[in-house]
């Protein structure tokens, strides 16, 4: 029964988990601010420093993303949408800052096939295989 069971769409998650190496006082110091009930916990205190700084650079942040024609946000990229740029003959360049999914229906050679290269700033989420058909495109 378990078997017949299937995601009709698979859920994206709304994070990436990271991992950063703290010295001991700078995590003492974090650990207090918890403590303190400055912060509920380490990862809030963290995401909060992370959009703090994000939202002071936020211009340089915006110039940069028009000045290189970035997508922002999430981007989808469906095996529809791969069949029809091989149709219209066209060769997709992915710059996206954020997340880009291809579909986990899209075959290597289709993505070969019609993606010329991948540029993400974020997460780039597709199976093994077409990562690795597409590795030599990607930077």
């Amino acid at each position: 029964m378990a078997d017949d069971v299937r995601d009709l769409r698979p859920k994206t998650p709304d994070t990436e988990k990271i991992t950063i190496n703290l010295g001991y006082v700078d995590l003492g110091q974090v650990d207090l601010m918890v403590q303190e009930g400055f912060y509920s916990n380490r990862t809030d205190f963290i995401r909060t420093a992370i959009r703090n700084q994000l939202e002071r650079h936020a211009d340089v942040v915006k110039q940069s993303t028009v000045r290189n024609s970035l997508d922002l946000g999430l981007r989808n990229y469906s095996r529809e949408d791969l069949e029809a740029a091989r149709r219209a003959g066209e060769m997709l360049h992915i710059n996206v800052l954020g997340l880009a999914t291809i579909a986990q229906d899209v075959t290597p050679d289709l993505a070969r096939a019609t993606i010329a290269s991948v540029s993400v700033l974020g997460a780039l989420h597709a199976t093994p295989a077409v990562k690795a058909a597409l590795a030599d495109r990607t930077r």
